[in-house]
C-alpha cells in the first residue's frame, strides 16, 4: 500500500515537471537569465541595477535548483542515467561557489546557464546529439586534415622561409598562417601576394592547399554531421515505427482475447440453452408418461 501511495504521488510528480507549461516556464527562464547575464557587461551606473541584477541571478538559481530537486525526486535513480541531467546538474553547482577568492574565475562560467536549452528544447538537443554521433567520424578527417597540415607546413618552411620569415620562418608559424589560408581570411592580399612577389610558382602551391583543405576537407566535416543528423532521424524514426508495432501487437493480442471471451460466453450460453432444451424435453416426457 505504502508503494502504491509513493508510486502515485511521484507519478503526478513527474507528470508535473514534464508538464509543458512546466517546460515553457524554464525555457523562457533561462532565456531571461541570459539577458540578466548580458546586461552585467553593459557599464551602467545606476545603483539599483547594480543592486538588482545579483538579487534577480539568485532567485534564478535557486528556481534552477528547485527543478533539479522537484526531478531528482521525481524520477529517482533514473535521473542520473540521463547525460543531459548530469550536464543540468553541474551547469547549475558552478553558479552555486562563492564568487570570492579561487571562484572567482567561476563567475565567468555561469553564462553556461544559458546552455540548459540544450537540454529543455528536443529541437536543439536532437542536433548536439547528432554532432555528438559524428565525432567519431570526424575524428579520422582531423587526422587526415592534420596530416595535410604538418606535410604542407614543412613544404611552406622549406620553400618559402627564407624570403618571407615572418610567415613561413619555421613550422608552427607556416602552420598558422596556413591555417588563415584555410579559413580564407585575408590569404590573397596579406600571405599570397607578398610570397609571389618573392618566388612566383608560389600561387601553384596556395592553390592546391586551398582546394584539398577549405573546398575538400571540411565539405566532409559538414558531410559527416548532415549523415548523423540523417541517421538520428531514420533512428528516430524506426523507434517510432517499432513503437506503433508494439502498439498495434498489443491492441490486436487485447482483441484476440476479447474475441475468445466472447466466443467462450456464447458456447457457456448455447450451453446452457441446449441443457435448458433437454431438461424442458424430459419433463415432457415424464409427465406423458404419468
Amino acid at each position: 500500500m505504502q508503494e502504491e501511495s509513493q508510486s502515485g504521488w511521484r507519478g503526478r510528480l513527474v507528470t508535473f515537471v514534464e508538464r509543458p507549461a512546466f517546460l515553457n516556464f524554464i525555457t523562457a527562464l533561462i532565456l531571461f537569465n541570459a539577458v540578466t547575464l548580458g546586461l552585467e557587461t553593459y557599464p551602467l551606473e545606476a545603483e539599483w541595477f547594480d543592486r538588482a541584477l545579483p538579487v534577480i541571478d539568485m532567485v534564478i538559481v535557486s528556481i534552477f535548483v528547485a527543478e533539479l530537486f522537484l526531478k531528482m525526486v521525481a524520477y529517482g535513480p533514473r535521473f542520473f542515467k540521463s547525460g543531459w541531467n548530469w550536464f543540468d546538474v553541474i551547469v547549475v553547482g558552478v553558479s552555486l561557489f562563492p564568487d570570492a577568492g579561487a571562484f572567482t574565475v567561476l563567475r565567468a562560467l555561469r553564462i553556461l546557464r544559458v546552455f540548459r536549452l540544450f537540454s529543455v528544447m528536443p529541437e536543439m538537443r536532437k542536433v548536439v546529439e547528432a554532432l555528438m554521433r559524428a565525432i567519431p567520424g570526424m575524428g579520422a578527417i582531423i587526422m587526415v586534415l592534420g596530416l595535410m597540415f604538418y606535410v604542407s607546413a614543412v613544404m611552406a618552411t622549406k620553400l618559402f622561409g627564407i624570403s618571407n620569415p615572418d610567415l613561413f620562418g619555421s613550422l608552427g608559424g607556416s602552420a598558422f598562417t596556413l591555417f588563415q589560408v584555410m579559413t580564407l581570411e585575408g590569404w590573397a592580399m596579406e600571405v599570397a601576394r607578398p610570397v609571389m612577389a618573392e618566388v612566383s610558382f608560389a600561387w601553384i602551391f596556395f592553390l592546391v592547399f586551398i582546394v584539398l583543405t577549405s573546398f575538400a576537407i571540411l565539405n566532409l566535416f559538414i558531410a559527416v554531421i548532415v549523415d548523423s543528423l540523417q541517421a538520428k532521424h531514420f533512428d528516430e524514426e524506426e523507434e517510432r515505427e517499432n513503437r506503433q508495432e508494439v502498439e498495434a501487437r498489443a491492441d490486436r493480442d487485447a482483441l484476440r482475447a476479447e474475441l475468445a471471451a466472447i466466443r467462450a460466453d456464447i458456447s457457456a450460453l448455447r450451453s446452457e440453452v441446449g441443457q435448458g432444451m433437454r431438461d424442458a424435453s424430459a419433463a415432457k416426457a415424464r409427465d406423458k408418461d404419468e
